[in-house]
């Protein structure tokens, strides 16, 4: 599964962004050597030492109750019982059910060093190892690392970013972006090679020590402005309707005067009417 040894470059770039000169990449990791079931290896046990192993069901001797039997053994023609916490009542227990455990996979140090190789090598190949010169951040500061992977074309993918060494400052900048991921070169493993889609390394971690060069600042994205003319017209749509909704409130309660008038008018008509036909009409002499 080994491929021929072969030399690897990468792209260099300063930490705000600006391109370099290209930088090749140590032979001692960067061989061209790729082996699939080690890096296979490699992932299923990290991902397997991840696992707590907390599930457990309780079995019958840990279910509360039924510490005597429900009925008498004889006599009653019913089948025989002598716990209501036995696996086949209902609230009883649960027959060879989990119980918390280790998926602990041990993976020998030269197998794991291999399968890293074997993930650097294949970033390589697909050109997505970058080589940052030196990250010098004075404070933590989210907005720069992010116009960094903006400016480099990277925005919606998964980075890593390996520092020389433990850098603070960096990984809290890091810290809030959810597809970047920042350690220090010397703790990365296979997994986290292969679960980014490109490799950002700091110099010094690879052993290069570049010179500074003439570096520019990356540019922020200007704010968007409303127009001018939309938002007049969104003022005057609001007062048009205020001017509506006031105007049908002071409408509702000269309606509601009418109505009552109206009403007490046909009331007053209606009592005048019952009581001219309820007076006895005079005989004639």
């Amino acid at each position: 599964m080994a491929d021929t040894t072969q030399t690897f470059e990468a792209a260099a770039y300063t930490a705000n962004g600006t391109a370099r000169d290209h930088v090749a990449l140590p032979e001692a990791v960067f061989d061209g050597t790729i082996n699939m079931p080690v890096m296979h290896q490699a992932v299923k046990a990290y991902l397997a030492n991840q696992r707590q192993g907390n599930a457990m069901t309780k079995t019958r001797g840990f279910v509360a109750g039924g510490n005597q039997k429900p009925w008498r053994q004889k006599g009653t023609g019913r089948a025989r019982q002598g716990s209501i916490r036995a696996p086949h009542w209902v609230g009883g227990g649960t027959v060879f059910g989990p119980i918390p455990r280790s998926y602990a996979q041990f993976v020998p140090r030269q197998v794991r060093a291999l399968a890293r190789k074997s993930a650097f090598n294949a970033r390589a190949r697909e050109g997505a190892v970058m080589v940052i010169d030196r990250f010098a951040y004075d404070a933590p500061k989210t907005a720069r690392l992010a116009a960094l992977v903006a400016r480099l074309g990277l925005e919606g993918r998964k980075v890593l970013i390996l520092t020389n060494g433990v850098n603070e400052h960096v990984y809290l900048s890091g810290r809030n972006l959810a597809l970047v991921q920042v350690m220090p070169y010397s703790d990365v493993s296979a997994y986290h090679v292969l679960w980014s889609d490109a490799v950002l390394v700091e110099g010094g971690a690879i052993g290069h020590d570049l010179p500074p060069v003439a570096d520019t600042e990356p540019e922020r994205a200007p704010k968007r402005e409303k127009p001018a003319k939309a938002a007049k017209q969104k003022k005057t749509a609001r007062k048009a309707a205020s001017k509506k909704t006031a105007a049908k409130r002071a409408a509702a309660p000269a309606k509601k005067k009418k109505t009552t008038t109206a009403r007490a008018k046909s009331a007053s008509k209606k009592t005048a009417a019952k009581k001219t036909s309820g007076k006895p009409k005079k005989r004639g002499k």
